[in-house]
């Protein structure tokens, strides 16, 4: 297989920077404080939404409401850590009548309700049409409660019903809990127990394979050959295009499938020069064999939690020792997804 035919997005999200506030344990993109800050340039954010304005679907309830998997988001990292640049994006959006555009926050900032009343204000004002607020036990050990409870309620009075909260389960459990500030994972455990996070979507790839593979069985790596990742690869809703231009389907952190500042260089990805690439969209297997036969990996004796654990596990062990794989990008998502 030499070619892989990449459909149109429709719905998507534009990462502003992988820096964050937070180093949550279950971060698929593995963002962290430590991250470079390399914002997203304004002549780069502005060539990608060009492009992306006339493939972005509204949500089914119009151009003015909002949804995960449909419209345009911005996100990082916490792109509230650069405020006139998400002001700017957010102009831009709205200039090319991109519909259904929000932005996702951990609501670190919302110290007050004037600060958080003042920014979301402005961001409406500026053409922003909602706002989704993450809301879990990973950032909890992060941003205290009440911010995340500010961000929810003057989030509606600013947005209406255009409010995501991700997800409510927890929300509404932290509320009957009584939590205020923030709280260790392990606190959350003893106080919550872990029945509740088996309601949610918990996805097992990116950080949470090393932070929190406890909470999972685990299988020899053989249990995974003879899958692919050609499905992720290959969607069209939720894609992602991260700082550095790079095109991420999926929530496939550390896998470019190119530069998204040239979209329509991206209908066929040429697989002749990307082999990690090439073995994703066929076997697992494939790409379990490079890293053992060219790059002495070893198979954890402990066992993987999924297929995106082997894939993030092998990609993580060849970016360590070769930068030769430019699909392996960006190569800073790979010294930040295991441990403080």
């Amino acid at each position: 297989m030499d070619e892989l035919l990449l459909p149109e997005p429709f719905s998507g999200g534009l990462i502003l920077s992988y820096k964050c506030n937070s180093h949550c344990r279950h971060c698929m993109y593995a963002c962290s404080p430590r991250f470079k800050g390399d914002w997203i340039s304004e002549r780069d954010a502005e060539r990608i939404l060009v492009q992306l304005a006339d493939k972005v679907r509204e949500s089914p309830l119009g151009p003015d409401k909002i949804g995960v998997n449909y419209g345009l988001h911005f996100t990082g990292g916490e792109p509230f850590l650069n405020f006139d640049l998400l002001l700017k994006v957010t102009e831009m959006a709205r200039g090319l009548r991109i519909p259904s555009t929000f932005v996702e926050t951990n609501s670190f900032w919302c110290i007050n309700d004037d600060v958080t009343r003042d920014k979301l204000t402005e961001l409406r004002d500026a053409g922003l049409h909602g706002i989704l607020v993450s809301v879990n036990p990973f950032l909890l050990e992060y941003v205290p409660f009440e911010r995340t409870e500010r961000a929810v309620r003057i989030g509606g009075e600013v947005f209406g019903e255009n409010v995501i909260v991700y997800q409510t389960f927890f929300y509404h459990q932290f509320k009957r809990l009584g939590f205020r500030g923030s709280l260790l994972f392990d606190e959350y455990l003893r106080t919550a127990g872990i029945e509740g996070l088996s309601y949610v979507e918990l996805l097992p790839m990116g950080r949470a394979c090393y932070r929190l593979g406890d909470l999972y069985r685990k299988y020899p790596a053989e249990r995974f050959f003879g899958e692919s990742c050609r499905a992720e690869l290959t969607r069209p809703w939720h894609i992602h295009i991260d700082n550095y231009g790079n095109y991420i389907a999926g929530y496939c952190g550390g896998i470019s499938l190119g530069d998204a500042r040239d979209l329509s260089s991206l209908r066929k990805v040429d697989l002749s020069d990307k082999p990690v690439l090439r073995a994703l969209v066929t076997d697992l297997r494939r790409l379990y064999e490079l890293g053992v036969e060219e790059f002495g990996y070893k198979e954890r004796k402990a066992g993987y939690i999924s297929k995106c654990h082997l894939c993030v596990d092998v990609r993580r062990h060849i970016a360590q020792q070769t930068d030769m794989f430019k699909e392996l990008s960006p190569r800073e998502f790979y010294l930040h997804l295991d441990g403080e």
